[in-house]
């Protein structure tokens, strides 16, 4: 049995990345899943002088430590202006301060979700590009577009089209455990 880490890189309390991740977790037999909720674990921007001044806070040693046993990582981004929010992108920052491959041979599912067309595409591409530099492999994505019309909290992904491309990136994702 593989355990798997789990969130969405976004903070906000009414995050529908983190609404996906908690949809996909649930679709997970025979395996152990840490579901953690961003919102719930605020870290400061990220300056060169703070990290001199206050180093690095107890909850980021243990969401590296968290990272660090989990077998496999199931994140979902959230998208700004076609980037990575800010949060996503400081947390990004700040692990890999705290330890420069972070994600030294760890599996990643990522996903991206936004009310748009585009399915937070540019963020999804960036963080497929980012992350290997601090040591994973990226070896599934998923992205869902227009949210709102696709994703029905109690039932999950609506769409029959999307939900089966979903299915299949986790398939993806679970065939290395």
């Amino acid at each position: 049995m593989a355990h798997f880490l789990a969130f969405a890189g976004s903070n906000s309390s009414r995050s529908i990345n983190f609404a996906l991740v908690k949809y996909t977790v649930s679709l997970i037999e025979q395996h152990e899943v840490q579901l953690l909720n961003m919102a719930n674990m605020p870290f400061p921007l990220y300056s060169e002088d703070y990290e001199r001044e206050k180093g690095f806070s107890n909850s980021l040693v243990e969401l590296r430590d968290d990272i660090r046993v989990s077998d496999g990582l199931i994140l979902s981004v959230n998208e700004h202006n076609s980037n990575p929010s800010a949060y996503t992108k400081n947390l990004l920052d700040w692990l890999s301060r705290l330890d420069r491959k972070f994600l030294e041979n760890t599996k990643v599912f990522l996903m991206a979700a936004s009310g748009g067309k585009r399915g937070a595409s540019g963020s999804l591409g960036i963080i497929d590009a980012l992350l290997p530099r601090f040591g994973a492999e990226v070896v599934a994505t998923f992205s869902l577009p227009l949210y709102h019309e696709n994703f029905d909290p109690g039932k999950g992904i609506i769409n029959a089209e999307l939900a089966a491309k979903h299915r299949e990136a986790l398939d993806r994702f679970l065939s290395y455990f």
